[in-house]
């Protein structure tokens, strides 16, 4: 059963950074995509960050490109999402995924995520 779970939300100052984390369960190692997305009050959900493990490829948002980056320990039982330069409308609930389709799309799918971590941005 493929278990994720998030850390390092928080409350943080506009321009400022924080660094979640998500620790991932044995099953999902070889899941072919590890993501991060988002998802606001009233907001669609976003697709902010996936890391493709078959040829290592990575995709970002335009909205966070240049400030969020996301990485993946060696051993693969972690995910990572740096966030850079936050801004206020980086607010939202941050989820942890396993299994990513239509990134970039209105409307992406996934098939396993976490219970989430908030992010609030204040100016």
């Amino acid at each position: 059963q493929v278990q994720l779970a998030e850390s390092g939300g928080g409350s943080v100052q506009a321009g400022g950074s924080l660094r979640l984390s998500c620790a991932v369960s044995r099953d999902a190692y070889n899941s072919d995509c590890m993501a991060w997305f988002r998802q606001a009050p009233g907001k669609e959900r976003e697709g902010v960050a996936a890391i493709y493990t078959a040829g290592g490829g990575i995709y970002i948002a335009d909205s966070v490109k240049g400030r969020f980056t996301i990485s993946q320990d060696s051993a693969k039982t972690t995910v990572y999402l740096q966030m850079n330069s936050l801004k206020r409308e980086d607010t939202a609930m941050y989820y942890c995924a396993a299994g990513c389709h239509g990134m970039g799309s209105r409307s992406p799918r996934f098939e396993k995520w976490g219970q989430g971590t908030q992010v609030t941005v204040s100016s």
